[in-house]
């Protein structure tokens, strides 16, 4: 028979345990950008180098890497998501749709992934894309946020929980000195908006 004490011993002790339910009791925007936000301090460079990765989940030692590079981490960290086999799969099923900037005729699994217009084609294809808003403070906690530096360079991030003074939110990304939460949202070209909650989530 258990006991009374033995009852209460054991629901003290349940908020002890982890718990997968628990973490999705959580919002998905919020895991997202603390997985993101963790990487703060760590990945501490900024590495464009092509790399020959693991596949799946191969990624560079975590004290460097690029933009993109900040969310295939944050999504596996977040939702044990994996862009690389994503992205590459799904080129590999519709190679046609994505871009021929490189000059590939095939996919690559080493770089497809960690190549901005390749990920927002993925999230046109399998997220959503939103209209920028014409307010910065409409922008919202886990939009993924992509631009054009100087009107051509690529560079992507996430828009975070953090507020600015003026009232809209930072983006957390790496755009040359390792991973950061800046204030950047409305200073750059050819801004785009998306939102891609994975299915793990």
């Amino acid at each position: 028979m258990i006991t009374r004490r033995a009852a209460f011993s054991g629901l003290v002790a349940l908020p002890l345990v982890p718990s997968v339910l628990g973490e999705r009791l959580i919002p998905w925007e919020t895991r997202l950008i603390m997985a993101a936000r963790e990487q703060i301090g760590i990945t501490l460079s900024y590495d464009p180098a092509y790399v020959s990765l693991d596949y799946p989940n191969g990624d560079l030692p975590r004290e460097r890497g690029v933009c993109t590079d900040v969310l295939v981490r944050a999504y596996r960290d977040a939702f044990d998501f994996d862009l690389q086999s994503a992205v590459h799969k799904d080129m590999t099923a519709a190679f046609s749709a994505y871009p021929k900037i490189w000059g590939l005729t095939r996919p690559d699994r080493n770089i497809d992934h960690r190549r901005v217009p390749n990920l927002e084609t993925y999230f046109r294809r399998h997220g959503t894309r939103l209209p920028v808003p014409d307010e910065l403070a409409d922008w919202q906690a886990g939009d993924i946020y992509t631009m054009r530096l100087n009107g051509r360079l690529p560079h992507v991030g996430i828009v975070s929980d953090k507020m600015t003074p003026m009232g809209h939110r930072h983006v957390i990304h790496n755009i040359g000195a390792g991973t950061a939460e800046d204030d950047i949202l409305g200073m750059f070209d050819d801004e785009q908006r998306f939102r891609f909650e994975p299915p793990a989530a």
